[in-house]
């Protein structure tokens, strides 16, 4: 019954996310620039306004954003840089750089990247699901191509990349999903497909994944029935924290957050536990990015919505503090 239903879930995802409900702006047109960036507060839950605790988080603050420029949305990852300031991927190989909502910003950069798999005008081929940010450089995930590319400098330009023979089978737009690097300069990549046991694909690169020379060793991650891994990040203690997204007829989208470390003793399964669930009537949608940060001595989670670009769905981003 369990594989049934997880399968059945499943479908229902790949049915939801697969439709074109709308008609997205071509991915890479148009020119960098600044927009004006409208946040609007959210409260945790609508249910009960004051409520603040969710498991290990304390929520700190959450809005649901929008832009007069129609290519912002569709967010699939999150990093942080120095300063404080936030760096967002879309699924369009788009970055959107802004400062948190809580400072009173209103603008938003945006850098269409020019450099990437395939053309300019077809997702397909610029795909962006998975996003690390270290000093000036920057590691992007393409889905559905297989392929990792990193940039450098401020202007995003390509300084390297692979299409590693480890992710060569994993299926069009079930690719790579989660990245994450660890400080010793590893890798961890998770695929959004599942096997017949319903659990997903991982990659350890013991280095730089872009570099063609750089092997995997293959992993699994276990994921709550229904769920998959959307993005990774690191918690202090060098846990990881990783981000699940479902969907159902019941509840609308859901959304997990597990804690896991790397398998010892070489184990290929990650095995994570669940520490907060974000059920109805919970703020939330369809939940995919994910970072963690050092902000004022306290530990910081930002988590944030893929819109698809489409009216019935939001770009939400919520601020938490770690106090696990």
């Amino acid at each position: 019954m369990a594989r049934r239903t997880r399968a059945a879930l499943a479908a229902l995802a790949a049915f939801v996310l697969a439709t074109p409900l709308a008609a997205p702006p071509p991915p890479g047109r148009g020119a960098p620039g600044s927009a004006r960036l409208v946040a609007e507060p959210v409260p945790l839950d609508p249910q009960s306004q004051g409520r603040r605790d969710l498991g290990p988080l304390r929520y700190l603050g959450g809005w649901s954003l929008r832009s007069d420029d129609r290519r912002f949305g569709a967010i699939s990852a999150l990093a942080v840089e120095p300063g404080g300031t936030l760096l967002a991927l879309s699924d369009h190989a788009i970055l959107f750089r802004f400062a948190p909502p809580d400072s009173g910003a209103s603008t938003v950069t945006i850098h269409p990247l020019r450099d990437g798999p395939g053309g300019l005008t077809q997702k397909e081929e610029r795909d962006t699901e998975a996003m690390v940010l270290a000093g000036d450089r920057l590691w992007l995930a393409f889905e559905n191509s297989n392929q990792i590319w990193r940039y450098a400098g401020r202007d995003f330009h390509a300084a390297a990349k692979a299409s590693p023979a480890a992710m060569k089978d994993w299926a069009a737009n079930r690719g790579a999903e989660a990245m994450v690097r660890f400080p010793d300069g590893r890798f961890l990549l998770v695929s959004e497909d599942e096997d017949a046991a319903g659990t997903s694909g991982a990659l350890l690169f013991p280095g730089d994944p872009a570099d063609p020379a750089t092997a995997a060793l293959p992993l699994r991650i276990d994921p709550p029935p229904g769920q998959r891994v959307t993005d990774a990040a690191l918690l202090p203690d060098g846990r990881l924290l990783l981000l699940t997204r479902g969907l159902s007829l019941g509840s609308g989208w859901t959304a997990r957050l597990l804690v896991g470390r790397l398998p010892a003793g070489g184990g290929e399964l990650i095995e994570t536990e669940e520490v907060a669930a974000f059920d109805p009537p919970l703020t939330r949608d369809n939940m995919e990015g994910l970072a963690v940060t050092q902000e004022a001595g306290r530990t910081t989670v930002w988590i944030a919505s893929d819109d698809n670009l489409i009216p019935l769905q939001r770009t939400l981003l919520l601020k938490f503090e770690w106090v696990g």
